[in-house]
């Protein structure tokens, strides 16, 4: 089984998570300049197998998109593009930058590293992976 990796995109910023090869576990993987964020994906997928990348949904609590989603939507179209063998799913992402933090607290993180944006970005993308990863077991068992 090849690798799920998920992205929490942000304009200045993205947070990258993965499982593992079996696909069972979400770990955060890095945070990176989303300026950046094409020329890593490529040096990982030369590393890495990937079958699927899940993107982050923003969307508020009305349901609609959030103000972000027409730049996520024309990097998810650019990632098709270049990346074709690989699925594009979308979760739903609110709450995981609360939920984020939320885990580094309980999970003793000193407050000086919470404060690092990009910890919680890989963090939120590790949530949002994890949650794709449970929704796709409720429907599959």
């Amino acid at each position: 089984m090849a690798r799920i990796l998920a992205i929490d995109y942000g304009t200045k910023r993205t947070g990258l998570a993965v499982t593992d090869p079996g696909q069972i576990i979400a770990s955060p993987l890095v945070t990176i300049p989303t300026h950046d964020l094409m020329l890593f994906l490529e040096s990982y997928f030369k590393k890495e197998e990937v079958d699927a990348l899940v993107v982050g949904h923003p969307r508020k609590m009305d349901h609609t998109d959030s103000e972000s989603m027409k730049q996520i939507r024309f990097f998810v179209e650019a990632f098709k593009k270049r990346f074709k063998g690989i699925v594009v799913e979308w979760m739903d992402e609110r709450f995981t930058s609360k939920l984020a933090m939320d885990a580094m607290v309980a999970g003793g993180m000193k407050k000086s590293d919470r404060r690092i944006k990009g910890n919680v970005d890989k963090v939120s993308a590790a949530i949002i992976l994890q949650s794709f990863l449970e929704q796709r077991n409720n429907r599959s068992g």
